[in-house]
C-alpha cells in the first residue's frame, strides 16, 4: 500500500468515525406552529399593582401569598398530596425510557470468562499434539475476553430519533408535574377561601341570629302585652328560624370545606396550623401582570408539555423515515484463549473478532409505509392538540381577566349597598323607636341588611378565588419565591 493510499484510508476512516459519531436524523425540521390566537388580551383598564414585566410565571407562592396559615398549607400539600407523588414517580420512569433508549446509541460492552472440561470416551479418532501423550483423560480450554454483540451502527439516525423522542416525552413529564403542582397550589387556595368566605357567613348569621332571636324575644313580650299583633311576631319568627337554618348550612360547609382541604393537602390538617389572616388578605396584590399571549407559550406548563410531545412526534418521524434505510450491526470481540491456564496471558493467546452484517429491507408489504404514515398522523394530531391547548389558555386567561374587572365593579356595588342598608337599618330602628313606623319595616331593613352582606362576602369570595384561578392561569405557583433578578428589574422599573 502507498503512503497516499494509507493516508487517503486513514482520513476515509476518520470521516466515517466522525459520521458515526455525529451522526444525523431523518426527522423534518421543527417549526413551532403559529399562535392561533390574537395578540393581546381583552383590554384590561385595571392598573397592575406589579410592573407589567414582572411575569406572574415567575412569581413565586410564598410572595403571593401572604396569609402564613395558607402557606403552611400549601407547603404540606406540596409535601403530602398523592396527585404531586404520581407526577415525580411518572418523572422518574420517563428519564429511565430516556436513558435506556440513549444507551442503545453506544455498544453495550461486557467482559467474558470461560472454562471448559471435557473428557472424550476414547482417544479412538483424536490427534493429539505433539508432547501431549496418548492417555489424556481431560481436555480444558480456557477463554476471556471483551467485546459488543449485535449493535446497531446508527447511519440513518434511527436510533437518536427514538433517543430524542423518548427526552421530549420525559420533558413533557416534567411539564406535566409543574402542571399539577400549579393546579395543586390553586385548588388549596381556593378551598381555603371558601373556607374562609363560610366562615365568615357563620359570623355575620351568628350575629344576626343573635340580634334577631333578641328582637323575638322583645317581640313576644310586646305580643303578651298587646303591644304588637300575631303578624309581626310570626315575621319576627321565621327570620330566626331563616337564620338558624343558614347557621347549620355555613357549619356544614366549613365541615366540607377542612374534608377538601385535607384532600387537597394529602394528610390529616394540623392542629397547630398558624392563625388565618382576616377574610381577604390572603395576598397583598389586588391583580397581576397579564402579560402577552406569548408568555403562556414559554411560561404555562401545560403548552410547554404540549410542545414536547409534539417534538417527540416530530423525532418519531425520523425513525419512521429511517426504517427504509440499511440497518448495519456489528458483533465484535477481543480477548485470549488457550488450552492451558498457565499460557492464557502469554502474546500467542491473544484472539480478536468482528462480524459485521447488514440487513436491508427489500419486501416489507406495506408495513415500514403504514409505520411512516402513523407517524406523519400523529404529529398532526400533536399540532391541532397543541394548538387547541395554546387556545384553551388564552380563554382561561381572559376569563379570568374579564371576570378580574366585572368582580371588582360588583365588589365595590356590593360594599355600598351593604353600607345603605346598614344605614336603612338604623334609622329605621330610630323611627320605630320613635313610634313613626311599625316594626315590620325594621325587620323588612334587617332582613335586607342580611341578604346584602351574605351577597357581599359570597362576591369578595370570588373575586379572590379568580385572583388564584388568574395566577394559575398565567402559569404561577411552580416556585417558591420569586428569582432575584425579577426582583431586581422590578425594583428598578419603580
Amino acid at each position: 500500500m502507498t503512503r497516499k493510499t494509507a493516508s487517503t484510508t486513514r482520513r476515509l476512516g476518520v470521516l466515517g468515525l466522525s459520521a458515526l459519531l455525529c451522526g444525523c436524523t431523518m426527522a423534518p425540521d421543527y417549526v413551532r406552529p403559529a399562535m392561533p390566537v390574537q395578540t393581546a388580551y381583552p383590554s384590561d383598564t385595571h392598573a397592575a399593582s406589579v410592573p407589567a414585566h414582572v411575569v406572574a410565571a415567575d412569581l413565586g407562592w410564598r410572595d403571593f401569598f401572604v396569609d402564613e396559615r395558607l402557606k403552611a398549607l400549601i407547603a404540606l400539600a406540596i409535601r403530602d398530596n398523592r396527585s404531586l407523588r404520581s407526577q415525580i414517580a411518572s418523572i422518574s420512569e420517563a428519564q429511565g425510557q430516556y436513558e435506556v433508549q440513549h444507551a442503545s446509541l453506544f455498544p453495550p460492552i461486557s467482559a467474558t470468562g470461560n472454562g471448559e472440561y471435557f473428557a472424550p470416551s476414547s482417544t479412538a479418532g483424536f490427534s493429539f499434539a505433539p508432547g501431549l501423550g496418548q492417555n489424556i483423560s481431560m481436555l480444558r480450554y480456557y477463554s476471556a475476553g471483551i467485546g459488543f454483540s449485535a449493535y446497531e451502527v446508527d447511519l440513518f439516525g434511527r436510533i437518536r430519533s427514538l433517543s430524542q423522542e423518548q427526552a421530549e416525552d420525559a420533558l413533557a413529564s416534567e411539564e406535566n408535574a409543574r402542571s399539577v403542582l400549579t393546579s395543586t397550589i390553586a385548588e388549596v387556595a381556593t378551598t381555603y377561601i371558601s373556607w374562609l368566605a363560610d366562615r365568615e357567613l357563620l359570623r355575620v348569621t351568628n350575629d344576626t341570629l343573635a340580634s334577631q332571636q333578641h328582637t323575638l324575644d322583645l317581640t313576644q313580650t310586646m305580643y303578651d302585652h298587646g303591644e304588637t299583633d300575631l303578624l309581626t311576631l310570626q315575621q319576627t319568627r321565621s327570620q330566626v328560624q331563616q337564620a338558624a337554618a343558614n347557621q347549620a348550612q355555613y357549619e356544614r360547609q366549613m365541615g366540607l370545606d377542612a374534608h377538601a382541604l385535607q384532600l387537597a393537602v394529602g394528610a390529616p390538617l394540623p392542629a397547630d396550623l398558624p392563625e388565618p389572616a382576616p377574610f381577604g388578605q390572603q395576598t397583598i396584590l389586588s391583580d397581576l401582570p397579564a402579560g402577552l399571549p406569548s408568555d403562556l407559550i414559554a411560561r404555562r406548563p401545560d403548552v410547554v408539555q404540549a410542545e414536547h410531545t409534539l417534538k417527540a412526534a416530530n423525532a418519531n418521524i425520523g425513525a419512521a423515515r429511517a426504517a427504509f434505510f440499511p440497518r448495519v450491526t456489528i458483533t465484535a470481540s477481543d480477548g485470549i484463549s488457550s488450552l492451558q491456564f498457565r499460557h492464557l496471558f502469554t502474546p500467542g493467546a491473544t484472539t480478536w473478532s468482528a462480524a459485521p452484517s447488514i440487513t436491508l429491507p427489500i419486501f416489507t408489504w406495506g408495513q415500514n409505509e403504514g409505520n411512516l404514515r402513523i407517524s406523519k398522523a400523529r404529529k398532526l394530531e400533536q399540532i391541532a392538540t397543541y394548538e387547541r391547548t395554546v387556545q384553551t389558555a388564552f380563554r382561561e386567561v381572559s376569563d379570568a381577566l374579564t371576570a378580574r374587572e366585572t368582580y371588582l365593579a360588583q365588589d365595590r356595588q356590593l360594599d355600598g349597598l351593604v353600607q345603605s342598608d346598614q344605614d336603612a337599618y338604623r334609622l329605621a330602628q330610630m323611627r320605630f323607636s320613635s313610634g313613626i313606623d311599625s316594626y315590620l319595616t325594621t325587620l323588612e331593613q334587617q332582613r335586607s341588611l342580611y341578604q346584602a352582606q351574605q351577597t357581599s362576602i359570597a362576591v369578595k369570595s370570588a373575586r379572590f378565588q379568580n385572583l388564584v384561578t388568574l395566577y394559575r392561569a398565567l402559569g404561577g405557583g411552580w416556585v417558591d419565591h420569586t428569582p432575584p433578578t425579577r426582583v431586581a428589574s422590578a425594583a428598578a422599573a419603580r
